[in-house]
């Protein structure tokens, strides 16, 4: 295996065209604005001193708000209680966006740093059926920019299919790992009422 370093990569990939470089803004622009405001779904990305983390959060509106040109609010809803990502960010602020908007085929990316608050005003804003998110990461935006759609188009992300046949359901994942002591049928059986009952 011939392993790579960071000299190599200009003799394979050469340089970045005008339009990969000029498409980066470090704020948002009316137009990245809009498209951050339609999505509904992101990837969260941080790091810490155990590594790095990718985590997916999503709601049945726009997933983060704009405060201003500069910073994105982000509420922290119902998960597992792992904290991994609310753990980086405290320790290590780096983060990266990626927003996703259905039949879209292009991504919007965010790189910047991020802060946690638990301020009442800010996580009351954010009321959902009377529940409120316990903690709001605030992203301060370092670049921000569009991914050309050559992944999404290549995935048939949007097409009409569902590729998850067959696929180990998450019960049958646990009981694998924990030889029968947690998951099960039991637990997938259960998943979607606990599911509506936590979702915020």
């Amino acid at each position: 295996m011939n392993w790579l370093k960071e000299g190599d990569l200009a003799r394979i990939y050469g340089a970045p065209g005008a339009a990969s470089l000029r498409k980066v803004a470090d704020r948002l622009t009316p137009e990245y604005a809009r498209f951050i405001e339609a999505a509904r779904f992101c990837v969260l990305g941080t790091v810490g001193p155990e590594g790095t983390d990718g985590s997916p959060r999503g709601d049945d509106g726009p997933v983060v708000r704009a405060l201003d040109e500069k910073y994105l609010a982000l509420p922290d809803w119902r998960g597992n209680d792992r904290i991994d990502s609310l753990r980086n960010i405290a320790r290590d602020g780096r983060v990266s966006l990626m927003f996703l908007v259905r039949g879209s085929g292009n991504a919007i990316r965010v790189n910047g740093t991020a802060r946690l608050t638990d301020d009442a005003e800010l996580c009351q804003s954010f009321a959902h059926n009377g529940k409120l998110p316990r903690t709001v990461i605030v992203v301060q935006i370092g670049e921000v920019y569009f991914q050309c759609a050559r992944a999404v188009i290549r995935a048939g992300l949007w097409e009409d299919r569902d590729d998850s046949k067959g696929l180990p359901t998450p019960g049958q994942i646990l009981a694998n790992m924990t030889s029968g002591e947690v998951g099960g049928a039991g637990y997938d059986a259960e998943w979607p009422e606990r599911a509506a009952r936590t979702m915020w």
